[in-house]
């Protein structure tokens, strides 16, 4: 479901407000040991329009009130919707990241369509993506059908300079860490846009059990998607309440553990902060009102990870 544009000028405005909160998350940002970053280590946090109305020109502009250094969105296919977003990201001094993906059940016909997108958002002549995080294949196309989208893409980044990672999402090529390490071991460039949410739930675990595929997966992340999940579900409703404490130390120590290898090889880290709207976000019964506002815990986790993660 979409805010209205009312509520949502109005949550901008009061997200900063929202972070006033303290919980015992905000309190792990302190545990982590320092780690001198090597020259060339960059973090970029970006903003999410999922689950946002109003105009391209109000979000790049909440995005960037808020302190976000980019937004990441789905490559737009029209025209008119192309020169909007661009003129907002340079009326803004904003970064992009673009989402590409297909949904088409007949593997040939999907890859074309990814095809398609990709090469629109990686050769775009208006403003270059800092990456590409792609929603590829299906959970059910074989694994040769969906290696034709690592072998795109691996192409594809060596010839354009932009990064292009696979998003670990369920009923995606990557949706389970055991399916995932096939890909990784039989795939040496393939790159990840780490989700570990999803992989929450799949496994019904905070996945204890699979450290040394976790820590394999760990080691190919380029672009990071941090909501926190829980065995139940892809997104706990607020991880600033205390409930959620160990959900959330658990992505804590996924996360500090690719942005250590960031700093070690001084390369830029990127983040989207994620939780998205209904129904992700979760709602009372009969009204549907969300039990948190997403806008703020976005820049919650923001404001979090960047104390956590700075130089």
């Amino acid at each position: 479901m979409h805010q209205n544009r009312r509520h949502f000028l109005k949550t901008t405005a009061t997200a900063t407000a929202a972070g006033l909160l303290v919980p015992l998350g905000e309190m792990a940002a302190k545990e982590i040991p320092y780690v001198k970053a090597k020259a060339g280590y960059e973090l970029l946090f970006m903003a999410t329009d999922w689950g946002l109305s109003g105009t391209t020109d109000e979000f790049c502009a909440a995005a960037k009130k808020e302190g976000y250094e980019g937004i990441e969105v789905w490559w737009p296919g029209d025209a008119k919707a192309q020169e909007a977003l661009f003129t907002a990201l340079k009326k803004h001094n904003l970064q992009v990241g673009f989402l590409c993906g297909g949904s088409q059940s007949d593997a040939a016909v999907h890859l074309d369509t990814f095809k398609k997108n990709l090469d629109a958002a990686a050769g775009n002549s208006f403003q270059k993506p800092v990456y590409i995080n792609c929603h590829s294949g299906k959970d059910y196309f074989t694994y040769e059908e969906n290696k034709l989208f690592i072998d795109y893409t691996t192409k594809k980044t060596k010839d354009t300079g932009v990064p292009i990672y696979h998003e670990t999402h369920r009923g995606r090529m990557l949706y389970s860490a055991p399916v995932a390490r096939k890909f990784i071991e039989k795939n040496p460039d393939l790159r990840l846009t780490l989700d570990i949410s999803h992989w929450c739930v799949v496994h019904e675990s905070l996945l204890g059990d699979q450290k040394e595929t976790i820590d394999l997966a760990l080691e190919r992340v380029g672009h990071i998607h941090s909501r926190v999940g829980h065995p139940q579900g892809a997104q706990v409703n607020d991880p600033r309440a205390p409930e959620w404490d160990s959900a959330v130390k658990a992505h804590l120590a996924w996360w500090d553990k690719v942005i250590e290898r960031k700093k070690l090889k001084g390369e830029r880290m990127t983040i989207l902060t994620e939780f998205g709207p209904p129904d992700y976000l979760q709602t009372l019964p009969y009204t549907r009102q969300p039990v948190a506002d997403q806008w703020a815990i976005n820049v919650y986790m923001m404001n979090l990870l960047r104390k956590r993660y700075q130089l």
